[in-house]
């Protein structure tokens, strides 16, 4: 399971590699939470929705983007409190946790690290062989990091 936390939205991608070693699409989407609610809220909507997904898939591995950005420190902050819910409950729920870099995913599904969001978004629909890149933005970006995870830790 692959996911791009977000406090608005955040992605999420669960894949599964078969037997011939092929990466699959099992679900994607994005769980959103509205502006209008107290932080607190979100992100207890954020763990809900997450723990939902978790006994639905029983993922074997969780796999987080890091946080890689500081233009906004109000955003930076925000962000980084969603990425501090999804990590707790995959710890809660005993899924193991890998963490990749943005230069990481998008050179596990591009080959290049300064793609272009839209290059990785054609890939993820190229590897996992979809009829359309995955919308919004965030399950795109989740599916991703699913990728890297899938193609880069062992019996995943």
């Amino acid at each position: 399971m692959g996911i791009d936390p977000g406090i608005a939205d955040t992605g999420f991608g669960v894949i599964e590699k078969n037997q011939q070693g092929n990466l699959i699409c099992l679900t994607y989407g994005s769980i959103k939470t509205q502006a209008r609610l107290p932080i607190d809220e979100r992100l207890n909507i954020l763990a809900q929705e997450l723990k939902k997904l978790i006994k639905k898939y029983r993922p074997n591995l969780m796999a987080v983007e890091q946080l890689f950005f500081c233009k906004n420190v109000k955003t930076a902050l925000v962000v980084g409190q969603a990425r501090g819910v999804v990590l707790l409950v995959a710890k809660q729920n005993r899924v193991p946790i890998v963490e990749f870099t943005p230069l990481q995913v998008k050179q596990a599904v591009s080959t290049y690290g300064q793609a272009s969001k839209m290059q990785v978004q054609k890939m993820v629909k190229l590897l996992l062989n979809l009829d359309k890149i995955p919308r919004p933005d965030d399950a795109a970006d989740a599916l991703a990091i699913a990728i890297c995870a899938g193609n880069s830790v062992r019996n995943s």
